[in-house]
């Protein structure tokens, strides 16, 4: 004759835990599985050599912006002070200060302000994308206990990450690719030394 088991808290307890432990189980043994079909990007950057001891990186990646238009932000702020590059990538998202571009210059109009280049643009969204790249930077510089008063970007860099791909659908049948390109952005911000009188 079977025993009949008593329902009681702690029995009720050790059953869920049971259950967890084996749904968790599971889980852990489909990652795992996942990760050998699908291994997960491991990033790097494109600059080497650097000062731990006085340089902060920061990067973001695969962001949904124009990598033409975040390749000429990162040529435009590369060589300034942090301060000053927070306050210009400001200035164009409130469309008051233009970004010069160099390279991708077909049909761009030419914009006022502009100094050592005839045309630029507004890029809005790839600037605060990028500020916000540039405020982890700042606070990977505090935590290391840098000096943020004193911090200039050494490199800045943008170049195209994976494609996003899509079709619209056309008449007859057919259908059109719609791809998108996602970007990568790296900044390096290195404490420069004082000037001494």
């Amino acid at each position: 004759m079977r025993t009949q088991t008593v329902n009681t808290p702690a029995n009720r307890l050790h059953a869920a835990l049971h259950t967890q432990k084996a749904y968790m189980l599971g889980f852990s043994s489909l990652f795992a599985q996942l990760e050998k079909k699908h291994p997960m990007p491991k990033w790097g950057y494109s600059v080497t050599g650097l000062d731990p001891e006085t340089t902060v990186k920061s990067s973001g990646r695969e962001l949904s912006i124009s990598h033409k238009a975040a390749r000429e932000v990162c040529g435009a702020i590369k060589g300034m002070p942090l301060d000053k590059a927070k306050e210009y990538l400001e200035k164009v998202i409130q469309k008051k200060q233009p970004v010069p571009f160099k390279r991708y210059t077909k049909k761009l109009g030419h914009r006022h302000g502009l100094n050592k280049a005839y045309a630029g643009k507004y890029p809005v969204k790839t600037a605060q994308k990028i500020l916000k790249v540039l405020q982890g930077a700042e606070a990977n510089a505090e935590s290391k206990g840098l000096d943020v008063e004193r911090l200039k970007i050494i490199h800045a860099v943008a170049y195209p990450g994976m494609k996003v791909k899509r079709f619209t659908m056309r008449a007859f049948g057919r259908s059109s690719p719609k791809f998108q390109t996602l970007t990568h952005v790296e900044l390096v911000l290195e404490q420069i030394e004082e000037k001494t009188a």
